[in-house]
């Protein structure tokens, strides 16, 4: 069974859909490639307050698709060459996103979003087939119990929101827990 995650999917609480986007499948269909992988480890950046988040600093023209209604893509730059490849969540007016930091085969946010050819252009672009990258329930179940959910990496400038277990990792899926 392979089913698209519909948009109102996304509408949702962050925390929540995180945790249910594990196992799910992450799938491209841009240009002459293709890809699909399993989802193995997210990260929440969830409302103005999360001092993690770009959107922390206010609506700006990078962060404006952050204040859309869920179901598009966020998407920008690291270092000058990794394109990072978030979903916007939750209702319009509230920024939050969730980072897909590794799919199986590709650890990593900028791997992934080399894998699947990830570029500015899905900039606010919607979450499914029509985009090129969507997201598939295949059926696949995974077990509470193999969550863990990990303080994000990279984001110690945050404080106390750097500690937060906003991360979610299933274990079961991934050879190792990258810090």
């Amino acid at each position: 069974m392979r089913r698209n995650l519909p948009l109102s999917f996304y509408r949702r609480d962050a925390v929540i859909i995180a945790e249910e986007l594990l196992g799910k499948f992450l799938v491209g269909n841009r240009g002459a490639e293709s890809a699909a992988r399993r989802i193995i480890d997210v990260e929440v950046y969830d409302g103005p307050e999360d001092l993690a988040s770009h959107a922390s600093r206010g609506r700006t023209p990078r962060t404006e698709v952050m204040f859309r209604k869920g179901g598009v893509w966020y998407v920008y730059l690291v270092y000058g060459m990794h394109q990072l490849l978030n979903v916007v969540t939750g209702p319009e007016g509230y920024p939050a996103a969730i980072l897909i930091r590794g799919v199986e085969g590709a650890e990593g946010p900028g791997r992934v979003g080399k894998l699947f050819g990830v570029e500015k252009a899905l900039y606010g672009a919607p979450a499914a087939r029509k985009s090129g990258l969507w997201v598939e329930d295949r059926g696949i179940a995974v077990p509470k119990d193999s969550v863990t959910r990990l303080p994000r990496v990279g984001v110690a400038y945050a404080g106390a929101w750097a500690q937060k277990p906003l991360r979610f990792v299933c274990c079961r899926l991934h050879k190792k827990i990258l810090h």
